[in-house]
């Protein structure tokens, strides 16, 4: 009987150090997934789009692009670094890296905002410059992007905010703040998305495919906390509380002649 008690206890306390093993590496796994989204996505079309650029089917890419692409990329290295950090016990050096995403988000979020206008300008001045089919080329991509700022505007929005949130309750509750990171960092990744061109999309007519994949990106780190947990964690429900407004927004307006009509003001070439 006490041997049958101590091996059951054995076989507990190996469950349970397996699970909380797993409750460490499950951000790993997000953090790996989100790098290599960011590589397969954007790696292949950045040689594409360089092609079209020499046959001059498009723009040149700004100096601006290439600023906010290696912001992006430290902030995903950040959070692969960190999430292993704290995996294999190191807090002390979590912590003070950490002190880099206070640079990087804001940083992100400023290059971001110059970025988009400079691209929708580019392409703006070379439909006006085209002739013919090369002008209508440009001019229905001028339409995609416009629908496309819809997005960015949200994004805009909500990384920051989560970001925000994430770091208010880095001490007072880590498990908010290690989710909420994941799920800033989940916001901008669609762009890297879209770009696996293998992936069925909805694009150019609808966002839906895109939001869709955002929730299934998230979705392994949401499934092992309810099954773990046995509860959705508070962080997912004011994620979801804040996504969901701006991206019912974005459906609202999508491809509307209101919408776009006003986008070259905005975008301050109109």
């Amino acid at each position: 009987m006490a041997g049958s008690a101590s091996s059951a206890a054995t076989s507990g306390r190996g469950e349970g150090d397996w699970a909380a093993s797993a409750d460490r590496w499950i951000f790993v796994f997000m953090a790996a997934l989100f790098f290599v989204t960011a590589l397969a996505g954007f790696v292949p079309d950045s040689v594409k789009k360089l092609d079209m650029v020499a046959a001059s089917a498009r723009p040149a890419f700004p100096m601006i692009l290439h600023v906010h692409a290696l912001l992006m990329g430290a902030w995903l290295s950040l959070l692969l670094v960190q999430s292993g950090l704290m995996a294999s016990g190191n807090r002390t050096l979590h912590m003070k890296l950490g002190i880099a995403s206070l640079v990087l988000a804001p940083a992100i979020v400023i290059t971001g905002a110059i970025l988009v206008p400079t691209i929708y300008g580019q392409y703006w001045d070379a439909a006006s410059l085209a002739t013919g089919a090369e002008r209508a080329g440009f001019e229905a991509e001028l339409v995609r992007k416009g629908n496309i700022t819809l997005r960015n505007f949200a994004g805009g929005v909500l990384f920051p905010l989560f970001v925000v949130l994430a770091l208010r309750a880095r001490l007072s509750d880590p498990g908010f703040h290690k989710r909420m990171m994941f799920l800033a960092t989940v916001v901008p990744l669609p762009a890297a998305i879209a770009r696996l061109t293998w992936l069925p999309s909805t694009m150019p007519d609808s966002p839906l495919s895109l939001d869709l994949f955002t929730l299934l990106w998230i979705a392994p780190m949401f499934l092992w906390d309810v099954m773990r947990h046995r509860r959705i964690h508070r962080a997912y429900v004011v994620w979801f509380a804040c996504w969901l407004p701006p991206t019912l927004l974005v459906y609202a307006l999508w491809g509307t002649d209101w919408w776009l009509s006003r986008v070259p003001a905005l975008m301050g070439v109109g």
